[in-house]
């Protein structure tokens, strides 16, 4: 079977070759509608499959994106690289997702296996792990954003939530309807994640603004898979907190497990918070009030500032574009 080329959809559709790259390029901005629908008439005719080889060498892209995400299990993850990748699409580019399991060693063989393959730029949520390597890539001018985690001093753009204000929001919601003992439950914090400590120093700051003395036990970090033993611990106090912070998905399904577990009832035994929209917020009974991330415009936004590192179009000096949560009020307090 002959190979179909680029030559032979020009002579199909009666235009020149060169008309038929600006259209597999999208650049339609000199041809008009009835020229681009001839050549995708004849494209779709002759089933021409462009040689991608062919057009990455010729334009040094790969029209590729790398997108490491820290723990693909959070829902804040899945929505964001679903964004991502609805964004990208409309550029024209594909990406490759890569879950480091906040396992440093594990970024460092993705990004590397990525920087093989050659992608065209990269989108991680840092592990905060590879420093050397994080720069290396900012000095040789490698296209890179960071994610939903700050690096200090690593002069990368970065899109994050306001961590601080997303506690706020909930420590609010919860005086507002009465509560005064209130604890929150995060997961790990021994590598300074930080959303994880941005969120208890949120926590801290809300309370001393309404004159609620900060009570040490109330504040648990740990691992994922002992959030339920930092929730015993928390509820066999002489006095248990009324009211509960899940600063983030992963520890909300804890929380709601051993709330079933021990019969307890929402929110009349405990009023519940989530940072983090699920989507089963709204069918959980009651339904749960969380602060959602605005996953929409941080990956659009993201997305924008790496193609623009790519475009060499980089405008000023690398910051940290801080999105605003959202209170979604519900049943849970």
């Amino acid at each position: 079977m002959k190979k179909i080329t680029i030559g032979d959809v020009a002579k199909h559709a009666n235009v020149s070759k060169s008309t038929v790259s600006q259209y597999l390029n999208k650049r339609y901005e000199y041809m008009s509608e009835r020229t681009r629908e001839r050549i995708a008439v004849s494209i779709e005719e002759l089933d021409y499959r462009p040689n991608i080889v062919a057009r990455s060498l010729k334009q040094k892209s790969t029209f590729t994106i790398g997108v490491i995400v820290a723990n693909i299990l959070h829902s804040f993850s899945t929505q964001i690289i679903r964004a991502i990748e609805n964004k990208f699409h409309e550029n024209g580019f594909h990406i490759i997702v890569c879950n480091a399991d906040d396992e440093p060693d594990k970024e460092k063989d993705y990004i590397e296996m990525l920087m093989a393959k050659q992608v065209d730029g990269m989108i991680i949520f840092p592990t905060g792990g590879n420093m050397d390597l994080y720069n290396r890539m900012k000095k040789s001018k490698f296209p890179i954003v960071f994610m939903d985690r700050i690096i200090a001093d690593s002069e990368i753009e970065t899109v994050a939530l306001d961590n601080e204000q997303a506690a706020k929001l909930a420590i609010d919601e919860f005086v507002e309807s009465g509560y005064r003992d209130i604890a929150i439950v995060t997961t790990s914090i021994i590598r300074n994640i930080s959303p994880r400590l941005e969120r208890i120093q949120g926590y801290k700051n809300a309370l001393e603004y309404h004159q609620i003395p900060i009570n040490p036990a109330y504040i648990k970090t740990t691992d994922a898979g002992m959030i339920s033993q930092a929730l015993e611990e928390l509820f066999s106090y002489e006095k248990p907190p009324e009211a509960l912070l899940a600063a983030n998905d992963i520890v909300l399904m804890a929380v709601l497990t051993y709330v079933k577990k021990q019969g307890l009832k929402i929110p009349e035994d405990l009023a519940v918070i989530g940072i983090d929209e699920v989507p089963f917020a709204v069918f959980y009974t009651p339904s749960l009030t969380t602060i959602s991330q605005p996953t929409i415009e941080m990956a659009n936004l993201a997305v924008t500032l790496l193609m623009q590192q790519i475009d060499q179009e980089e405008k000023g000096k690398p910051q940290v574009h801080r999105l605003q949560p959202t209170l979604i009020k519900r049943e849970s307090c």
